[in-house]
């Protein structure tokens, strides 16, 4: 277990966007009294930013998580997948509508596939550069950070990544940071421990840790539902530890994502009743909010659509209609 070098007294509290009264000075080490009542969970999917989905608005989101941002693949170039260009004009009238319709958004950067831009940058001034491209071509503070697979390991770019944030959260004061990490019902693992140990390390102010409570392997075969209340039991343990937060502000700095319907691992399933169970439990704590994985996937596959033991890319693969998980997940 890593050792983690605790908010000291003149530093901003990290979580300072995502909990009331820590603030510059204040030397809160979380053994203060959990006076502030639960705040209401929000409701935030994560969505295509290329294609829509006529799922995007169910549950009405406060805000849209964009997937993904990543590097072209060679160069310190951020690109909607990889592929299309921050200026895509069919891209930038999405994000409109998306806001037009009410909905903040949140730039992701990275995801279980292609390169983020940590591997590909070589400075950490380059790197905020890039990631501002994309907060600035999105209109938006808010930025996510989905790190994990090889990404996770990579402990040059995982400290490459921390100076680059800390970098442009000194460029754009308002500028609000989520790391999303794998989480197993034990917790995070080492890796992701690592990283947000690098953050503290390098003064990154983080709004919340959202956790990815799927997928966790062949031998969880119970109820998903049960996983992810676990899975937030014991990270919310080490979030206390690491941040030196309260009981009450370490729940207000966690978000939780879940795999609608069937996950990629054999034998995990997230029903619209777990979904309801996810909901109520973060109303319960004041968790910041809670998402899923994805609105284009909210709906009843169509005949042949999804292999029994695969998860579909474009349905749940479970028995539902249109738009349910995320009328579930709002409340």
């Amino acid at each position: 277990m890593p050792i983690f070098r605790k908010p000291m007294a003149g530093l901003t509290c990290l979580f300072a966007l995502a909990v009331a009264g820590c603030s510059a000075g204040s030397g809160d080490s979380g053994g203060s009294t959990d006076a502030a009542e639960p705040s209401h969970t929000a409701y935030a999917p994560y969505v295509s930013a290329t294609d829509a989905s006529a799922n995007d608005s169910a549950g009405s989101p406060s805000t849209y998580n964009l997937a993904f941002v990543i590097s072209d693949g060679r160069t310190c170039t951020p690109k909607w997948d990889g592929q299309d260009a921050l200026t895509n004009s069919a891209i930038k009238s999405r994000i409109s509508k998306l806001k037009a319709d009410g909905g903040d958004v949140r730039v992701s950067f990275g995801g279980a596939s292609g390169k983020e831009l940590a591997s590909t940058c070589d400075s950490a001034s380059a790197l905020a550069a890039a990631y501002g491209k994309a907060l600035d071509a999105a209109g938006t503070d808010r930025a996510d950070f989905d790190i994990e697979g090889d990404e996770l390991t990579d402990a040059g770019s995982v400290a490459l990544r921390s100076k680059a944030i800390a970098l442009l959260q000194k460029q754009r004061s308002d500028l609000e940071v989520t790391f999303t990490l794998p989480v197993m019902p034990s917790g995070l693992d080492a890796d992701g421990l690592a990283l947000l140990e690098s953050a503290n390390k390098y003064d990154v102010q983080v709004s919340t840790v959202n956790l990815m409570t799927m997928n966790y392997g062949e031998s969880y075969a119970g109820d998903m539902g049960d996983y992810a209340l676990t899975s937030a039991k014991a990270a919310h343990t080490q979030l206390k530890k690491v941040f030196g937060l309260s009981d009450a502000n370490a729940w207000q700095g966690m978000a939780l994502t879940s795999m609608l319907g069937v996950n990629d691992v054999a034998n995990e399933t997230f029903s619209l009743s777990d979904a309801a169970q996810v909901r109520a439990f973060a109303q319960k704590k004041g968790i910041a909010w809670v998402s899923m994985w994805s609105t284009f996937r909210d709906q009843k596959c169509k005949a042949g659509d999804s292999a029994s033991d695969d998860a579909a890319t474009n349905c749940s693969g479970v028995e539902q209609s249109s738009g349910a998980f995320g009328k579930a997940f709002a409340g």
